[in-house]
């Protein structure tokens, strides 16, 4: 029985028609994912389908974990067979869990496999799908092309050598734009462990001392000129909260000292130099054209225990709840002020703060620019059917729907840009639901113009990123 069918969440006529009239065929613009770069320049070639789906993906390995399975078969030593079904076990209890309608959907469209996956036929998909890996070479560059994606940025280091993209942008048989996106968190959070250890590293690889916060500020100026040479359009700051305490230069330089020293800073400190690090990154961000990106609300590494084993990024954060919306404004009304606000994007993990951010970042604009400061895509543990329906309808409510980036993988996973696929089902799944209620004319011209903006042109002008021949 065929489970993604083609009006898959579309409920309307008029959703049917928007999805397959103008959402369907639309290129890809992914603008923040966290594939890696030597994968793609490399092409890596994929054994089974376990390296597609499990290999670094905490997502899954978190509902993994929830159902109580042995850290052998999720990051350990167990069989890839084994672990396929493992996780096999755990998706089909995952009833509301949008893993499960991604999980089905990259069966769909990368494999052709149409039914439910289930403990029944678990041995006969592990088979059918490592056969098709190999028959048809999904690699990392073949799974990017059959996605038709156009753009897509990677999440890198200040002190990246981008050799990688370098092998990208060189090679002449692969003609899809990889461009890195500036990610100096490490620089940023001056009170987590290992910030001194991470100043050593940036001292040595670009050969000079840091004594102050203006040799830092220096290092991450020099890194942005390398970043802006292979094409950077974007930064990215993943913090926990929006800070706002502004001091003098000489009160950050005297708490960057403190903490260069050894000592741990306190929590207004440590918001004093986040505020400053923050605003002198918005002013280069301006300076160069950039967007820059906050995701704020995620509360790393709650189980500490298992941080200490396992590392970040391995399924241990949740939901902050603190609330930004005061530090939020007081920021992008700081940037304003001087004169430094670059375009921006803003996510937040506490969905409570949908209304928020768009009615904060609505007080923000320039002529020429549409929606120079706008919400982001419904984020991480919000990314969901029901997520992406209340952020698209806040954006709606309180902003121009119109202007909306769209959607992104935010993801480690090739086969994630199903992800795309999705939330335009769920773009044309409200608008039609809003047509058939009479709450806007079904005027297909206007929507459909809308539905291929957000999922598509918005994104390169917004971004500014180069147009290739044959777009749509």
């Amino acid at each position: 029985m065929k489970f993604i069918n083609d009006d898959f969440l579309l409920s309307t006529q008029t959703a049917v028609k928007l999805y397959h009239n103008y959402a369907e065929k639309m290129p890809i613009v992914d603008y923040h994912c966290h594939l890696a770069p030597k994968d793609i320049a490399e092409d890596r070639k994929f054994e089974n389908i376990t390296q597609l789906w499990l290999e670094g993906d905490h997502y899954k390995w978190r509902l993994m974990r929830n159902c109580g399975v042995e850290e052998e078969y999720i990051t350990g030593k167990a069989s890839d067979k084994d672990k396929f079904l493992k996780w096999v076990h755990v998706l089909q209890q995952c009833v509301g869990n949008p893993l499960y309608h991604w999980s089905m959907l990259e069966l769909a469209r990368y494999f052709g496999w149409e039914e439910p996956l289930t403990g029944d036929n678990a041995r006969e998909v592990w088979d059918y799908c490592n056969l098709m890996i190999e028959k048809d070479r999904l690699s990392a560059r073949e799974i990017i092309r059959r996605s038709d994606v156009k753009v897509l940025c990677t999440t890198d280091n200040p002190e990246d050598d981008l050799r990688y993209h370098r092998i990208i942008k060189g090679d002449k048989n692969f003609d899809i734009s990889v461009l890195p996106a500036f990610r100096p968190d490490k620089a940023c959070k001056i009170n987590e462990h290992g910030f001194r250890e991470y100043m050593e590293a940036l001292k040595e690889y670009f050969g000079c001392g840091i004594t102050s916060y203006k040799d830092l500020y220096k290092i991450m100026q020099r890194a942005m000129e390398n970043f802006d040479e292979m094409g950077c359009r974007v930064s990215d700051h993943g913090i926990e909260y929006i800070p706002f305490r502004l001091e003098g230069e000489s009160e950050v330089d005297r708490i960057f000292c403190k903490r260069m020293s050894g000592e741990k800073l306190t929590e207004g400190e440590a918001e004093i130099y986040m505020t400053r690090f923050l605003t002198d990154m918005a002013r280069e961000y301006r300076r160069r054209g950039w967007v820059m990106q906050i995701h704020y609300g995620a509360r790393r590494n709650i189980n500490r225990p298992m941080y200490r084993k396992m590392g970040p990024d391995t399924g241990y954060d949740g939901i902050t709840g603190r609330g930004p919306g005061e530090n939020l404004a007081k920021l992008l009304g700081a940037l304003e002020e001087e004169n430094i606000l670059p375009r921006m994007i803003i996510y937040s993990l506490e969905p409570a703060d949908n209304a928020m951010i768009d009615t904060v970042c609505g007080c923000f604009h320039e002529a020429g620019v549409r929606g120079k400061v706008q919400h982001g895509s419904a984020w991480w543990f919000n990314d969901h059917f029901d997520g992406m329906t209340e952020q698209l309808a806040n954006f709606a409510s309180h902003s121009v729907l119109g202007n909306f980036v769209g959607m992104l993988t935010d993801s480690r996973s090739f086969l994630s840009y199903t992800r795309h696929e999705y939330f335009r089902r769920v773009l044309c799944e409200l608008l039609g639901s809003w047509v058939e209620r009479g709450y806007y004319p079904s005027d297909m011209n206007i929507l459909g113009k809308l539905v291929r903006n957000i999922s598509y042109y918005n994104a390169l002008e917004f971004f500014r990123f180069e147009r290739k021949d044959g777009d749509v």
